[in-house]
């Protein structure tokens, strides 16, 4: 998607969401020089926004207590692991398996995220941990070759930890564990 059609999306719908300003971001950081009409978009983009015609979504105000749990025994397990393999092991793929195997539990304040992790110890942790389990199986019998993958958004790889620090600052704004 380039500048231009962002910007004419943004003034058709009247708001401009953070992907649209993530994606408008990406493209200036890495465009060596930027056209006239990108330029004269984004000028554009600004006088709306300026002027009400175009307004700015919020960021999400909520988070998945869910990820972060699957998130903490991956890390476990796949930690056990490591010490008896030499495969690599994707996180994202392993989180991402089990998250779409699991009910999702979301939670708008810390009272209500605080709520939905008893909740989830209480009821759901041997479903978690099950569907953790098989997510590692299913990711170490799997062919597939991680080298020639790209994860998203990446242009090019970063350190499991560093992937785990931006998802935990992404989705746990200010949400601190007991």
């Amino acid at each position: 998607m380039n500048i231009q059609t962002i910007v004419n999306q943004a003034l058709q719908q009247g708001y401009l969401t953070p992907v649209m300003e993530s994606e408008i971001s990406r493209i200036c950081e890495t465009a060596t020089e930027l056209s006239q009409q990108e330029y004269t978009a984004l000028d554009e983009l600004m006088s709306a926004l300026l002027d009400g015609r175009v307004i700015t979504t919020h960021r999400k105000q909520f988070i998945n207590v869910m990820e972060e749990l699957v998130l903490s025994e991956a890390l476990t397990l796949i930690a056990e692991l490591e010490t008896t393999t030499d495969q690599s092991i994707d996180m994202g793929d392993i989180t991402a398996y089990a998250l779409n195997r699991l009910p999702p539990l979301y939670a708008t304040t810390e009272e209500g995220a605080k709520y939905q992790k008893q909740r989830a110890h209480n009821e759901l942790q041997t479903l978690i941990n099950q569907r953790v389990r098989e997510s590692i199986h299913h990711h170490l019998s799997s062919d597939k070759s991680l080298a020639d993958r790209q994860a998203l958004g990446k242009e090019s790889g970063k350190e499991v930890v560093q992937q785990i620090t931006n998802l935990l600052q992404t989705y746990a704004v200010r949400y601190e564990n007991e």
